[in-house]
């Protein structure tokens, strides 16, 4: 039986930025007008979000600039371009793939408007070929990594021997409300960095790599009001909910359980846990539910202390670094990530 292999994973970070530490004095300024008590909880969230670092597609001197939403988002078209294709290009590069080789392209991004979708410049600047298939995925939020590789394995496993791209670029910073003081934006500011990630995958017989042994989605009933954007005359307007880590909580044992069931495998057989790092308290409430079961989410909370929440791509570069590792041929891995509708996307894996 052939089974859809994930080849490559790569990352591509912009250009700017900066720790966290020296975001503060700006946050300071900019919430200069508001109560001290409201100031103070708010630099708190900053202090206490567990990200070090984060990347931006424009200085951060230039997302605490007042501007249109048509100016971000000029910005945010410009930089996706940018980055989807160098990221893709060094995937293909580091997997010795020619970019005529590919069948499949989806991109992935929730954070900005473009109609083209990123694949078709992609399509262009890369000089994929005229019969690739395309897919952009736009508005799945943090979920939509694991959504584009559930994707391009459905398509894989119908047609043996072809291969697949999936690109995903985020801007956070972007979408960052200047005139919104409510709590959902201070989080979100808090915890959101910018940053694109592209897997390959192929059903070559000769394909090397972790294989795909199941995927599936899991949507939560009536949740719709828990994480999205209101699209308002200032740009897309954040809405999270603090509910969120403990609806994922609640559904957390069937989530897992029956998925792993389904594939013949438990909880005790994972080796590997490939979370998306959503935020703070949602990283600790997964490590809450797996602590008790001995197993460890060290690389979910590094991405995060390292790049923020990328939204869609973050999970991507939690996968990276087990990419990088040694792994015993037969451990297996369980990717999940959690965003607006609201839904969790699951994928089993085995090297």
């Amino acid at each position: 039986m052939i089974h859809t292999r994930i080849v490559t994973v790569t990352k591509e970070t912009p250009a700017f930025s900066r720790a966290t530490k020296e975001i503060l004095p700006l946050v300071e300024n900019w919430l200069s007008g508001q109560p001290d008590r409201y100031r103070r909880k708010v630099i708190k969230i900053f202090e206490g979000a567990a990200v070090d670092k984060r990347y931006s597609i424009m200085s951060p001197e230039d997302v605490f600039t007042a501007t249109s939403f048509e100016e971000k988002n000029d910005i945010y078209v410009r930089e996706v371009k940018k980055l989807g294709s160098r990221v893709l290009s060094n995937a293909l590069e580091k997997s010795n793939w020619e970019a005529q080789s590919l069948d499949y392209i989806i991109t992935v991004s929730c954070t900005g408007i473009m109609i083209p979708s990123l694949d078709a410049y992609l399509i262009n600047s890369l000089s994929l070929r005229k019969d690739v298939v395309r897919l952009p995925v736009t508005e799945m939020g943090c979920a939509a990594g694991i959504s584009g590789l559930i994707y391009a394995n459905n398509f894989l496993k119908a047609n043996p021997g072809k291969r697949a791209a999936v690109v995903a670029v985020e801007s956070p910073t972007a979408t960052f409300q200047l005139s919104d003081y409510s709590m959902a934006n201070m989080v979100s500011a808090a915890i959101f960095g910018d940053g694109a990630a592209c897997v390959l995958l192929s059903s070559d017989e000769d394909a090397v790599g972790p294989k795909i042994i199941g995927d599936a989605m899991y949507h939560f009933k009536d949740t719709t009001q828990l994480m999205g954007f209101h699209l308002s005359n200032h740009g897309l307007k954040m809405i999270l909910d603090p509910g969120v880590p403990g609806t994922i909580a609640t559904h957390f044992p069937a989530i897992i359980h029956p998925f792993l069931a389904k594939f013949g495998t438990d909880i005790e057989a994972i080796d590997h846990l490939i979370f998306h790092p959503g935020g703070k308290k949602i990283v600790e409430t997964v490590e809450q539910l797996f602590g008790k079961m001995g197993k460890n989410v060290d690389h979910t909370r590094e991405t995060l202390r390292l790049y923020g929440n990328m939204s869609s791509a973050t999970v991507l570069y939690v996968l990276e670094r087990f990419m990088e590792k040694n792994i015993p041929k037969g451990e297996q891995g369980l990717m999940l990530s959690f965003g607006p509708g609201f839904s969790a996307q699951r994928i089993l894996l085995e090297w």
